[in-house]
């Protein structure tokens, strides 16, 4: 199929394009990378009046980092928030997380604000801002709104988003120098979405963790903070925080992945990432 008719502007500046969307509402969409948004225009799950293409604007992509926080601007391709050597340094979980993203070329144009805004519950941008505690910064007509991850992800594709408003900036706070990390993910191959993911992270205490923060990905209708399970990996308890998943997620059950299995490979990856942090498999792995 091909996609419907609409106009396209390329605004050079980011108040004419917020302009743009204000002007036009829900006639206009905002175009980052555009791998998700193509493919809905192509299989006429998208209609707008006006594709605005916000890629001329300056100052909307590269990595940066001040006073503890590290800022990863919204048009940063996939490929380079996974390379760049301020996230490798300093949140290694995202550069663990990158080669995860789909295929090569989807990585090299997708976009870490892209992705964000959409809130696929099976990519890993959003539950990686779920575990790093990131803060996603929006724009609209003359405002500017911070909104922390915990509650940016409202459920299946929605987000606390308003109507005119776009992602600017996914700014994380750096980890404290005792502070562990895990990420794992199952699917069918390499590049499709992920059947279970998890981004995880938490502070040694002595012999255990303190301060753990697992999100899961492909099991729920967002990305989901297990608190529960949380918990019970900070009393030490693995077997427990395994557990505790059966009352913390909700897994899609389709014809091709039951939701018992889902949740089975939850807890399997759960299993493994409390190993790499605990140091138990392979070496822990320090940010």
């Amino acid at each position: 199929m091909k996609a419907p008719d609409f106009a396209y502007a390329r605004p050079a500046s980011l108040d004419a394009a917020l302009a743009l969307l204000a002007a036009h509402g829900e006639d206009a969409v905002p175009l980052a990378g555009g791998q998700s948004l193509v493919t809905a225009l192509n299989m006429r799950l998208s209609a707008p009046a006006l594709l605005v293409d916000l890629n001329a604007i300056p100052g909307l992509a590269g990595v940066t980092e001040a006073e503890g926080i590290v800022r990863i601007g919204a048009l940063t391709r996939h490929r380079d928030v996974g390379t760049a050597e301020t996230v490798r340094a300093r949140l290694p979980l995202l550069a663990a997380a990158m080669p995860h993203i789909a295929h090569p070329a989807i990585r090299n144009r997708g976009t870490i604000g892209g992705s964000v805004a959409l809130a696929d519950p099976a990519t890993e941008w959003p539950a990686c801002c779920l575990a790093g505690g990131a803060t996603i910064v929006l724009r609209g007509p003359g405002t500017e709104r911070r909104v922390a991850a915990e509650d940016f992800f409202l459920g299946l594709y929605t987000t606390a988003l308003e109507p005119g408003e776009i992602v600017t900036t996914v700014e994380f706070p750096v980890p404290e120098s005792d502070s562990v990390w895990a990420f794992e993910e199952l699917s069918r191959r390499h590049g499709d979405y992920a059947l279970a993911g998890l981004a995880a992270t938490a502070r040694r205490n002595g012999a255990g963790l303190r301060d753990v923060r697992l999100a899961f990905f492909g099991v729920a209708d967002r990305p989901v903070l297990a608190r529960g399970a949380a918990s019970a990996l900070e009393a030490g308890d693995v077997a427990g925080a395994q557990a505790a998943l059966a009352d913390e997620l909700d897994p899609p059950d389709d014809p091709a992945t039951r939701a018992a299995t889902r949740l089975q490979l939850a807890r399997v990856i759960l299993g493994r990432a409390a190993s790499r942090m605990l140091g138990r498999q392979g070496g822990s792995q320090d940010v």
